[in-house]
């Protein structure tokens, strides 16, 4: 007992700032290993690396790979091409990100909680569906041999020619956008969700009382209470924009879309897993979490400057 009460009344002389130190290391310890360790992995941009050899084996090229992703006629029209795709969607992804804002909006007006729950859990349970899942429902439903779309319309009309949904180019930007939107609009608007539900409810009952109606509350309460946190996360975005993933466009990507469908992330997978490139493909990625760093110490600067001082980290 006396050995207990000691080790308590030691932890109790702990500052608390070291105690929440403590706490902290766990999280620091994972974010080294798996944000930080791999940068050592970048060494292979700067070797003519052929597995299976070790590294030390392999050539030393300083910036070979780096500079014919210009300087090679081939690669670079790839990799422009890739660039084009990474900017197009994510482009259409910026200027669409408002749209889970107004969904959450939308939501808090629904006065009804039991339909509210309903709608809110329906749309955010896609997000925990993997893109190879939410494939496979694609094909199910768009497939030109068994489709339900093509089915239907073959019992329809006999004479309906099958199409191939998945395997045409058309709008293939507007099609993995509209992908994304339905598996992540539920769980992207639970942080203004979050935020609506810490406003002030003393400001609504006052526009109440001077006769505003739910639509001018939305507008001159809710809106500009939810305007921080959305410029906030689109500053975040911008140092995101270069990283649209690989699930979504490693499962959907055929020989017919891939042109249009290929994003750096899935470039770098293809170059350096399928077509055994790793010393290019390693520093296609390098170049690209550089800019992408970059991209985010100009956010933060822009918002220093707009929003009086106020930084996003």
């Amino acid at each position: 007992m006396k050995k207990k009460s000691t080790i308590l009344t030691h932890d109790k002389n702990l500052a608390p700032g070291f105690r929440l130190f403590l706490m902290t290391l766990p999280f620091l310890a994972l974010v080294f290993i798996f944000s930080y360790l791999p940068l050592w992995g970048w060494r292979y941009a700067f070797y003519d690396y052929r597995p299976p050899k070790a590294l030390s084996d392999c050539t030393f090229v300083g910036f070979k790979h780096i500079t014919s992703m210009v300087g090679n006629p081939a690669l670079a029209k790839n990799v422009f091409r890739v660039l084009k795709n990474t900017l197009g969607m994510s482009l259409l992804g910026m200027a669409t990100s408002w749209i889970p804002m107004l969904f959450a909006m939308f939501l808090a007006e629904i006065k009804s909680v039991r339909y509210r729950k309903f709608v809110q859990i329906t749309t955010t349970i896609p997000n925990f569906i993997s893109w190879i899942i939410v494939y496979s429902i694609a094909f199910a439903v768009f497939s030109s041999s068994d489709g339900l779309i093509n089915n239907v319309m073959a019992a329809i009309n006999p004479e309906w020619k099958r199409i191939n949904f998945l395997a045409d180019t058309n709008h293939m930007w507007l099609k993995m956008w509209a992908w994304g939107q339905w598996k992540g609009l539920g769980y992207s608007a639970i942080l203004y969700i979050s935020s609506i539900a810490g406003i002030d409810q003393e400001m609504y009952e006052a526009a109440s009382i001077d006769g505003a109606g739910r639509f001018q509350k939305m507008r001159y309460i809710t809106f500009p209470c939810l305007l921080p946190t959305f410029i906030t996360l689109l500053i975040i975005n911008v140092g995101n924009f270069l990283n649209r993933g690989m699930d979504q466009y490693f499962a959907f990507q055929n020989a017919l879309n891939k042109e249009y469908i290929e994003v750096i992330d899935l470039y770098v997978y293809n170059q350096g897993i399928v077509g055994n490139a790793m010393s290019f493909s390693t520093a296609v990625g390098m170049t690209k979490s550089l800019i992408s760093l970059v991209l985010l110490f100009i956010a933060n600067t822009v918002s220093k400057v707009f929003r009086d001082g106020e930084s996003i980290f």
